[in-house]
């Protein structure tokens, strides 16, 4: 098989950074981090690029590629720590794609395209940790359309978002829907989260819902796993530019009249780092890959990339800490804050625990071992 990119994969990838490395520097992301952790100027240069319409099909104003491109691009953009949520953009386009009616995908997707418009997933509460056949929110028939009452927490960018995908109960079966912000009955809490970015409660009472698929467990999981890939491709892009500044602070920083990085157990350690990058780097890869296979190996497949890149993660960041000592938890930083941006994607979609839990739940009686 070949695994190389693409020129035109190549070209998206080098266009991103381009832009990250000249307009989304360390000290704009401060900015936008200290106005509350959402930029729509940024978020506007996403859409100019044509980021926002990445996976978004041609015949709906988009560009019409597909996972390995997201792939690229995720990367760059957790390189740079980019705030803004085009997760979400992933997200949407993935599930009114494939399960919304005609006519609203002709009503959003060009708009999530040109980035007129942030559809966000509202799926999280908090009884349902991880879970995604547990909701509380329901669904009632209201005159021609319905309305819909639940409370849903930790939403990206929830209060600046323009509409959502959210699951409930209808008539005692999981749904997705669609619920504009500025529809009656809405109301948000934002906050800033660990890693600089925003989110937001958000609270629906009756609120007035476009459903999008009776099927909603499917819509919910096929989300959930394009959020999976985008978060892996996101955490090998951190993790990547995690190695290299603790490489470059190793061999800068002396002691004893020599640069640390020369001896020899802090070398091991650094090797360490960049194994567990590289085993992240390839389930990321066949994360993204597994998208398109049917539901059910697909899930497997990115639980399974969600362990490694949960534990990848986690081993990266906290030995960058340790490899810098006091100055790597200081917020003037950056890596304190590549170390923030790991935390929090090793929780996103699902912490280690729970995917390893749902690894086990998926191996046969052989677990593969015998024929």
């Amino acid at each position: 098989m070949n695994f190389d990119f693409s020129d035109d994969q190549n070209q998206l990838r080098d266009a991103v950074q381009r832009w990250a490395d000249k307009a989304y520097t360390f000290e704009r992301r401060r900015a936008i981090v200290a106005a509350g952790g959402f930029s729509r100027e940024a978020y506007g240069e996403l859409a100019e690029l044509g980021l926002c319409g990445l996976v978004v099909p041609d015949t709906h104003e988009g560009m019409g590629m597909g996972p390995i491109e997201a792939m690229v691009v995720m990367e760059q953009l957790g390189a740079a720590l980019v705030l803004e949520p085009l997760t979400q953009c992933l997200i949407s386009a993935a599930v009114l794609s494939q399960f919304a009616p005609q006519a609203v995908q002709a009503q959003w997707l060009p708009r999530i395209a040109s980035g007129q418009a942030l559809v966000v997933l509202a799926q999280q509460e908090r009884s349902n940790r991880y879970r995604l056949d547990i909701c509380k929110a329901n669904a009632a028939v209201a005159n021609e359309n319905h309305a819909l009452t639940a409370t849903k927490n930790i939403v990206p960018a929830g209060d600046q978002a323009d509409a959502y995908l959210v699951p409930a109960m209808l008539d005692g079966q999981l749904a997705l829907f669609l619920v504009e912000r500025s529809a009656a009955g809405v109301s948000t809490r934002g906050y800033g989260t660990q890693d600089g970015s925003r989110a937001a409660d958000v609270r629906f009472d009756h609120a007035p819902a476009t459903l999008l698929t009776r099927d909603g467990l499917a819509a919910l999981e096929l989300a959930v796993d394009v959020g999976i890939a985008a978060a892996c491709a996101e955490g090998v892009g951190v993790m990547d530019k995690t190695l290299l500044l603790t490489a470059d602070y190793l061999n800068t920083r002396k002691q004893f009249g020599v640069a640390i990085g020369s001896f020899q157990a802090l070398r091991h350690r650094v090797a360490d780092m960049k194994m567990q990058l590289e085993l992240a780097r390839s389930m990321s890869y066949y994360a993204s890959l597994k998208l398109s296979a049917p539901p059910a190996e697909r899930r497997a497949a990115l639980a399974r990339a969600k362990v490694q890149l949960g534990q990848s993660m986690r081993f990266v960041g906290q030995q960058a800490v340790q490899l810098h000592g006091g100055i790597g938890v200081t917020d003037e930083y950056i890596g304190s804050h590549y170390f923030k941006k790991l935390t929090q994607l090793e929780l996103s979609f699902g912490d280690t625990l729970h995917h390893l839990g749902e690894v086990s739940a998926r191996m046969t009686d052989t677990a593969a071992v015998f024929a």
